[in-house]
């Protein structure tokens, strides 16, 4: 008897390629799971339309639909668990996960940082601001790093890490577009060890 396909659900605030990426790893690799949910603060934004069409249930869900945090979280972990999630992938994702999320998928939530962590983690630092922020310390390579979600910021266990040069003259900008490059071939390798091992 084939074990069932792992249910996936998808976190993004943004264009989603890192969505797009392990989407098309899921069915190019035969990784015995699906995209069963996609979840966004933004209700318009490319990951909710690339979702929409690939026929994946969409899921808006904001801190302002809701009187506190307490009810914010218990909807998000209520809304997983009605639809069978047993892994959550955080692809640009720009909001803090609630702590009654992150226990209840302790070991099965992931997280892609656009840099080489420890280093260049935590509150304030994403997107752009990681780029800069290496460039300014004079760093010779980045990277990107796949990494468990725990209560703090970029602080989890580390799963998988690629590492780009940092080429005289680079931008913020020229670098974000190499480590995004990294990003999506390390993020679709860092799901198949996951699935390989919890699967053991």
């Amino acid at each position: 008897m084939s074990n069932p396909k792992r249910r996936l659900a998808v976190f993004c605030s943004g264009t989603g390629s890192n969505f797009v990426a392990l989407h098309r790893a899921v069915a190019e690799r035969g990784l015995g799971a699906e995209f069963v949910l996609c979840v966004s603060n933004r209700s318009q934004c490319g990951a909710m339309e690339f979702a929409r069409g690939e026929g994946i249930e969409t899921l808006h869900i904001s801190e302002k639909q809701f009187d506190g945090p307490e009810a914010f979280a218990l909807s998000m972990l209520q809304a997983l668990r009605s639809r069978g999630v047993e892994t959550v992938l955080l692809a640009g994702y720009m909001r803090k996960i609630p702590e009654e999320v992150t226990r209840a998928y302790r070991g099965n939530i992931l997280n892609i940082h656009p840099a080489l962590l420890p280093k260049f983690g935590g509150e304030g630092m994403y997107g752009i601001h990681v780029h800069t922020a290496v460039l300014k310390a004079g760093e010779r390579e980045s990277g990107a790093t796949v990494h468990f979600v725990d209560e703090e910021y970029d602080r989890g266990e580390i799963l998988l890490q690629g590492r780009v040069p940092v080429m005289a003259g680079d931008t913020p900008e020229v670098l974000a577009a190499r480590v995004l490059e990294c990003e999506h071939r390390l993020y679709p390798d860092a799901l198949e060890k996951l699935l390989r091992e919890s699967n053991g």
